[in-house]
């Protein structure tokens, strides 16, 4: 098994995520006060942990694991700092909650390193100036609850802050949400290696509305056999079995391996503005190596889009026309356009 390394720096803060209709941001959130928010401290020391504020009995511990049992109505905000090699932080929640990191270097050697089980909000705050890491082993024990990557959440994830955070996957993804995922401003690296392996991975949505992000990928076709099928995945930069949107900053994605892809999503791709470069250079011995490749629609309306294959289509959005143009749906006028099977570059 090849590894995934996922570098995350926040370096902007972000006081709002913006979004479409079927995601609302917690406008109270950054007006929240002492009065209605539970703040609990916990801080690894090697094989132990140390815990503060926990007036409700919400935390327990065993050995450098950490579980997180909330029923209460207010804001729970986890202060995490400290530094484990075999440490772990699981979290149930009633409500929508909050972790800072705070100086956090944390690795789990048989699963997520963080493993968020509530569906609600879940807002990761870097603290300003802070050094944070992440990471995983290359083997998760069974559990009766999912485990998909170093980090983890069962609901929405939202990055804020001004800190540093590394993330490093040696099983399995390395930032993963069973909903969505929104990112505004900073800067988040990326290096997927592992066959099959995603920078990214969303079930219900991912939305880039500032800052750098960058994502390189250089594994190749992940290929299973189950009950005599063959499957074959594909790496990808971002995997969105919804939709993905851009509005604003920088998005930067390389893809080496045998059938990788830039963005590979299932619903539309809808890139409003902000530059967009991703080149993909693999070859199609098992996988077509696309830059952008939606199920529905790829809708460009602004910004700098720039996609460049070496093998196979630029952008695919199911379309069986050998027309380029058809491939992709472009909104307003640009100043320049080159529309070709290979080479995809629209600039307003």
């Amino acid at each position: 098994m090849k590894k995934i390394l996922a570098l995350l720096t926040i370096a902007a803060t972000i006081t709002a995520c913006t979004n479409d209709d079927r995601y609302t941001w917690d406008d109270d959130f950054a007006d929240r006060t002492a009065t209605d928010t539970i703040n609990i401290g916990i801080r690894w020391n090697g094989t132990s942990v140390t815990v503060t504020g926990d007036d409700h009995g919400y935390v327990t511990t065993n050995g450098a694991d950490v579980t997180v049992s909330s029923n209460t109505n207010k804001f729970l905000s986890l202060q995490l700092s400290g530094a484990s090699n075999d440490g772990s932080l699981l979290i149930y929640s009633w409500k929508k909650l909050g972790i800072v990191l705070n100086g956090l270097q944390l690795t789990n050697n048989d699963g997520p390193a963080i493993n968020n089980q509530c569906s609600k909000w879940l807002y990761v705050t870097l603290a300003e100036g802070t050094v944070n890491s992440l990471a995983d082993g290359e083997s998760y024990s069974e559990k009766a609850y999912d485990q998909k990557g170093t980090i983890f959440s069962e609901g929405q994830i939202c990055f804020l802050g001004k800190g540093s955070l590394t993330v490093t996957s040696n099983a399995k993804s390395g930032i993963v949400s069973d909903d969505f995922i929104e990112i505004n401003g900073g800067t988040l690296n990326i290096t997927a290696k592992a066959d099959g392996g995603r920078g990214i991975k969303v079930n219900d949505g991912l939305t880039i509305n500032g800052g750098t992000t960058t994502i390189t990928t250089s594994g190749d076709c992940k290929i299973e056999t189950v009950d005599g099928v063959r499957d074959t995945t594909s790496a990808a930069g971002i995997k969105s079995d919804s939709l993905f949107t851009m509005t604003a900053g920088t998005l930067i994605i390389t893809s080496t391996g045998d059938g990788g892809k830039g963005i590979n999503c299932s619903g539309n791709v809808v890139f409003k503005g902000g530059t967009l470069n991703i080149t993909t250079t693999g070859s199609n011995d098992e996988g077509k190596p696309k830059g952008v490749k939606s199920d529905t629609a790829i809708i460009v309306s602004g910004g700098s889009f720039a996609v460049e294959v070496n093998k196979s289509w630029a952008c695919d959005n199911g379309s069986e026309s050998e027309e380029p143009e058809d491939r992709v749906t472009i909104l307003g006028t640009p100043v320049s356009k080159t529309l070709q099977k290979r080479l995809v570059d629209i600039r307003y």
